[in-house]
């Protein structure tokens, strides 16, 4: 077996330096723990960042992948396909949304709903100097396009001037949003869960508020749902909870479970009055085998009543999270919904996140000052209370 420093001098000779990754060389995994080189344990509370929803090795999943594999990767978009077209169908139907494109990241999502919404605008009244307006401290991706609308300067700065003309309101704010509102607004953009800003859920008064003012002067409403989306939040998709429907919705990570896939899905009214055949394309995004791992996903989805189980199991998760937060000093808040839960704390929480390892547990940060909790959604009861105690070494060392 290589040894992990060896691996981890390898990397950092070849991989262009654009992480801080943890010193450890993942291997294998199995349910909701994963494997080092060397044969360590860990429990995984951070799934591949949102992703791995279905846990490791689920041979329902992998079996689909073969499948697919021995007939048709690839043929791009210049002809049909089955597997996306039934995935199309089902995302449609579970999204309550009516045209889907598969895209292969959630920061592509993104960039196709802004042009989306950017093209809409356009076709009203034929100008090009349509304003966005998205939220302070939201995090939407590393593109150019994604960067523009993404409200945290620290992440913008060194690649301005980016493209369009983007104002940042202030989250769970309407007062901030109406005061930006103008004849050129074409769409404001905000996640239902706001994640890499610390993991605030928006409020339903604000959230109503927003939808409220979008139909009024046909504004089009953009909710980015890749990381709180997908039943992470107990709903398929955490808008669903709040009875407001988006014009359209970025989705990506749980979508594929380890595939590479996103997907921006859309009104008809939206679709019918916005991007045109040569308007947007990709060359991979929607092929057979995304569109196998897109369709078997949710699939097992509904078979296995995962929102259910997310639902039942998010009620412990906090329970046990705001127990924890009653016995130590140091944490100042829980927020969240479902399995996407996060501690805000008075010390760093990158600290937290490294010696969790030596613990055998995999947890990360979302911010400075909060650990994000972001597991499978498979975990059970039992994986919660392992957690809680691996936590609790992490925190009485501290």
């Amino acid at each position: 077996m290589v040894e992990t420093k060896s691996l981890m001098e390898q990397a950092e000779n070849n991989l262009l330096h654009t992480y801080n990754r943890f010193p450890l060389v993942l291997d294998h995994g199995e349910g909701v723990y994963l494997y080092d080189s060397e044969g360590k344990k860990y429990l995984d509370f951070a799934a591949g960042i949102a992703v791995q929803a279905l846990g490791y090795a689920d041979e329902e999943y992998n079996q689909a992948l073969k499948n697919q594999i021995d007939k048709l990767l690839h043929t791009s978009n210049l002809y049909y396909n089955q597997p996306v077209i039934e995935a199309a169908e089902k995302l449609c139907a579970v999204s309550g949304l009516d045209r889907v494109f598969f895209t292969n990241s959630g920061t592509e999502a993104i960039e196709g709903a802004i042009k989306a919404a950017k093209k809409y605008a356009y076709e009203k009244d034929g100008c090009t100097d349509h304003e966005l307006i998205a939220m302070n401290h939201s995090f939407h991706g590393r593109s150019l396009g994604a960067l523009a609308v993404t409200g945290n300067a620290h992440y913008r700065e060194p690649f301005e001037p980016l493209p369009g003309i983007v104002k940042f309101a202030d989250y769970n704010d309407l007062d901030s949003v109406i005061k930006l509102v103008n004849d050129k607004t074409c769409a404001i953009l905000l996640e239902t869960v706001q994640g890499e800003g610390g993991i605030y859920p928006a409020e339903e008064e604000f959230l109503n508020g927003i939808r409220q003012i979008c139909d009024e002067k046909d504004i089009l409403l953009i909710l980015d749902e890749i990381q709180c989306g997908m039943g992470r939040c107990g709903t398929m998709f955490a808008w669903q909870s709040y009875g407001v429907k988006p014009d359209i919705m970025t989705c990506a990570k749980a979508l594929g479970c380890g595939v590479p896939v996103g997907a921006f899905v859309m009104t008809k009214a939206v679709a019918d009055a916005s991007l045109k055949p040569g308007d947007h394309g990709t060359t991979y995004g929607g092929n057979p085998f995304v569109g196998a791992a897109v369709s078997k996903v949710l699939d097992i989805f509904q078979d296995r009543q995962l929102t259910k189980h997310v639902r039942e199991t998010g009620i412990y998760l906090e329970q046990e999270l705001d127990r924890l937060k009653s016995q130590y000093e140091c944490i100042t808040d829980r927020r969240g919904r479902g399995l996407m839960q996060g501690l805000e704390l008075t010390v760093s929480a990158g600290a937290v996140s490294s010696k969790a390892l030596e613990q055998g547990l995999l947890v990360i940060t979302a911010g400075n000052n909060v650990l994000r909790f972001v597991p499978p959604l498979v975990i059970g009861k039992e994986h919660v209370d392992e957690m809680i105690q691996k936590l609790k070494k992490v925190l009485d060392n501290l």
